[in-house]
């Protein structure tokens, strides 16, 4: 008998704006077509997806050089639509310099109707997981799609935090959430890890859910990890961006905090 062969990686699929619009002062949302996104798995809003770029920032494929790899760019889908085969992506606006680290916020503030992309993916995250008594949702602005889609999909007695800081007011926006999961919003000065550090312990088994910045990613790691004794398979807590690196450098931290942790 054969051994069966390894499953192919998805290739990237083709997709095109059909739709594109600044939602709040400082996230703009791109809306993508592609047939291919009709077999994305249902209810797959929070996954990630990869958005494929050369090194000068083009879109174009054709423009990669022979052997070169793309560079890729890591975003969140917020919103699918299985039936009219769309995405919904949200990109943190903000001033961007001519290195890579600007090339997908660059391409969605000037993305225009008709324009193409390649899309890899999707690549599942850790829900919450709703074997708690209580929950503890914490994220920046960068993940504040996927907060938003693991939040509504908790049971609706859930009870909790979700602690989310924005850069500015108008970027504050209705979510769903169950009842009892108190929704509070930082802004830019304010502290993340101070507010969280701060807010009563609840009694009973926690399940936490964590993304933001690298830096913070780590201090709260520690928090949930060491100082309240979350149990590992209540809790899921990732870094989504490192401030003054690029996502290749990111990747590059992440991969070495994971080999000391």
């Amino acid at each position: 008998m054969s051994k069966s062969q390894p499953k192919a990686k998805p290739q990237p699929k083709k997709a095109t704006v059909i739709k594109t619009e600044k939602i709040s002062a400082n996230m703009q949302r791109v809306t993508l077509h592609a047939d291919e996104f009709k077999g994305f798995p249902e209810h797959c809003e929070g996954s990630y997806i990869k958005l494929l770029f050369n090194a000068q920032g083009s879109t174009d494929p054709s423009a990669l050089a022979e052997g070169e790899r793309p560079v890729m760019r890591t975003y969140t889908i917020a919103e699918l639509s299985r039936s009219e085969c769309t995405i919904d992506v949200d990109f943190v606006r903000h001033e961007t310099s001519d290195s890579g680290c600007g090339f997908a916020a660059r391409w969605a503030m000037n993305a225009v109707v008709g324009d193409s992309i390649y899309v890899g993916g999707p690549g599942l995250i850790l829900d919450i997981n709703s074997d708690a008594d209580w929950f503890f949702a914490v994220a920046d602005m960068t993940a504040l799609p996927a907060l938003s889609a693991k939040i509504r999909n908790l049971p609706k007695d859930a009870k909790g935090y979700a602690v989310i800081k924005v850069i500015e007011p108008d970027d504050i926006r209705s979510i769903q959430a169950p009842e009892n999961i108190q929704v509070m919003w930082l802004l830019g000065g304010e502290s993340l890890i101070e507010k969280v550090q701060v807010l009563p312990w609840l009694p009973g088994k926690v399940s936490a859910w964590v993304a933001c910045e690298f830096d913070d990613m780590r201090t709260l790691r520690g928090y949930f990890r060491n100082e309240k004794e979350v149990e590992k398979d209540n809790i899921y807590i990732s870094s989504y961006w490192k401030s003054g690196v690029t996502e290749d450098g990111h990747k590059v931290m992440k991969r070495e905090d994971a080999e000391a942790n």
